[in-house]
């Protein structure tokens, strides 16, 4: 659209594209809605058996279903824990953790944080904000083959990242993470190459290298829009601890946004500056990302928030790559028994005694003065 848009002449040629994308905000307002509420959010309002009939619905069953059961009291646990253990924001800044030390708060927020600042850093908003100023100061195309080219390269993007949503759980994050960025590394470091020869004075085959640049800008989309488009996004907010796992989202899309705001700025004045030379920066940022990943980021894929926690209790070497259950991209086998173990204990459990349990805990909620006893009872029935 911004393409065919760039022939007309007037403003409407950029108010136009700008103003279309009201109609996916309408969608949007349009539709959101009739969206159940998230289960977490109802339980930590006291509403447990609006909850408890969302849990069943997702799983296509009832209330009274063991596994169903078990996700409740689990997710029950869970903010009830968020409430009494979670961190101030003043004393985080102070590096004050509190009893969460022991589960390593402070790495897992470096962690989440750490996803961001690598997609940025990959070199995404180089060639996403300015490619056909690339392509025609680097590749020495014209003015409209570098636009027709990057409205072909944002279709092929859209296509690419699609991919990555049916898979990132089978694939894992590690995985798509580090394949994603050694195929990044591989494309910069021959768009590096050719780029140096296109600009070389004198060269006699300026044209076919510009070509050949031209179609690595194209496969550099492919890796990241399988592997790094969409994964920063999630692990910020799967590998935080229970009671920060809002903060560390918060931190890990500030993060995103400080990044993306430098590379923008430093782009046209880097490519100005040091021409060829400047894509040597996002290949050695690439390259040092597939280390930094296998050593120090443990697997986040077909895991419950309980397995990560019970994971950074177990285990506080920085270096994951040493465990398997850390890095394997399915479930290890210990959670899946535990799960199972919960499954068969609440498969005996009385209805009247999980209604029981859920009016205590919505008494808990809207009384906060309640005597120490009820509480150390309403923790024992969940």
């Amino acid at each position: 659209m911004t393409y065919g848009f760039s022939f007309v002449p007037g403003p409407i040629s950029w108010r136009f594209p700008l103003a279309f994308q009201f109609i996916f905000i309408f969608i949007l307002y349009g539709t959101v809605p009739w969206l159940p509420e998230s289960p977490r959010w109802l339980i930590a309002r006291g509403r447990v058996d609006e909850a408890n009939q969302i849990l069943a619905d997702l799983e296509a069953s009832d209330i009274h279903d063991p596994y169903v059961i078990t996700e409740s009291k689990e997710i029950q646990w869970a903010v009830e824990y968020e409430r009494e253990n979670s961190v101030r924001w003043r004393d985080l800044l102070r590096g004050k953790t509190g009893n969460q030390g022991g589960t390593c708060t402070v790495r897992r927020l470096v962690l989440g944080m750490g996803t961001q600042a690598m997609q940025q850093l990959s070199g995404i908003n180089v060639t996403s904000y300015y490619l056909p100023t690339v392509l025609i100061e680097s590749v020495g195309l014209s003015n409209s083959m570098a636009r027709l080219l990057a409205a072909c390269n944002s279709v092929s993007y859209l296509l690419f990242s699609l991919i990555g949503i049916p898979n990132v759980e089978r694939w894992g994050r590690r995985k798509m993470m580090m394949y994603a960025a050694a195929g990044q590394c591989f494309c910069y470091l021959v768009i590096t190459v050719c780029i140096r020869y296109t600009e070389l004075p004198g060269y006699a085959h300026k044209d076919e290298i510009a070509k050949a640049s031209i179609a690595f800008f194209f496969l550099y989309y492919v890796f990241f829009g399988i592997g790094w488009q969409g994964v920063p996004w999630l692990y910020p907010t799967e590998v935080n601890s229970l009671s920060m796992r809002t903060k560390g989202a918060a931190l890990g899309t500030a993060t995103n946004w400080i990044f993306n705001f430098m590379v923008v700025e430093i782009t046209p004045i880097g490519i100005e500056s040091l021409a060829w030379k400047f894509y040597i920066i996002w290949t050695l940022f690439n390259g040092a990302f597939v280390p930094v990943v296998y050593f120090f980021y443990p697997e986040t894929a077909d895991r419950s928030l309980e397995d990560l926690d019970r994971l950074f209790r177990e285990n506080h070497d920085i270096f994951v790559f040493r465990d398997k259950d850390a890095i394997h991209h399915k479930r290890p086998q210990k959670y899946v028994e535990h799960m199972e173990e919960q499954v068969r204990r609440n498969s005996s459990i009385n209805p009247h005694d999980l209604s029981e349990a859920a009016r205590k805990y919505r008494a808990g909620v809207l009384n906060k003065d309640r005597d120490s006893d009820e509480k150390m009872e309403y923790k024992a029935d969940v």
